[in-house]
């Protein structure tokens, strides 16, 4: 399942996968996900698709 909300993403980094979502963590994350040449980001795009990249990209970027 791919959550389609922040607080459905939200809920399974935080509760289900035990991860904080400090700001520290939320930027090393987007400079990851805003690289497009990054390797990580384009197997992300081909398993999930470019909207759902967009919505992660969006949900980190509220964190900050």
């Amino acid at each position: 399942m791919r959550p389609r909300t922040f607080e459905e993403w939200r809920t399974c980094i935080v509760e289900d996968c035990g991860i904080n979502l400090t700001k520290d963590f939320a930027k090393k994350r987007l400079t990851v996900y805003q690289d497009s040449g990054n390797k990580e980001t384009q197997t992300f795009v081909s398993l999930y698709g470019k909207q759902h990249l967009n919505n992660i990209v969006y949900w980190f970027k509220k964190i900050l």
